[in-house]
């Protein structure tokens, strides 16, 4: 699933659409790619001189690699996915520019409309983060009455 395939799952739009890639794995979990340019907003001040994603966007990345299996219930009309939170997240390797990140999810429980979530980021193999995030997806309609 290419960035126009992912847009019509995630309401997400540039410069926050964070995943170049998504694709759905025979076992059910979740691989994506982003492929950091170099120019991106969250890199303007994070570092001068020494660009470095910033562990922030990186928890956005491995939410966003997630939408591909929550595609039918993101189609629903007006339905977002909110991140309700994040637990055991450890940054072991940096992520700079020119490096293509592969974020593998898998889902570890669901209790709709909330789903807890097991993630990590590589980079040439090499294990940059990991984590657990939960979210849930959210319709017009219950925002409505939230």
């Amino acid at each position: 699933m290419n960035r126009e395939e992912i847009k019509k799952i995630l309401p997400h739009r540039e410069p926050m659409l964070l995943v170049d890639e998504v694709m759905l794995n025979e076992d059910g979990t979740a691989t994506g790619y982003y492929t950091v340019r170099g120019d991106e907003f969250f890199l303007q001040g994070h570092f001068p001189g020494n660009p470095i994603v910033p562990g922030v966007i990186q928890c956005e990345m491995m939410a966003q690699s997630a939408c591909i299996m929550f595609a039918d219930n993101m189609r629903e009309k007006g339905a977002i996915p909110v991140y309700t939170g994040l637990d055991k997240v450890r940054f072991r390797n940096m992520i700079k520019p020119g490096d293509t990140i592969k974020i593998d999810t898998k889902l570890v429980r669901e209790y709709h409309p909330m789903y807890v979530l097991h993630g990590e980021l590589s980079v040439d193999g090499k294990k940059c983060m990991s984590g657990d995030f939960s979210f849930a997806i959210v319709s017009d309609e219950e925002k409505a009455s939230g």
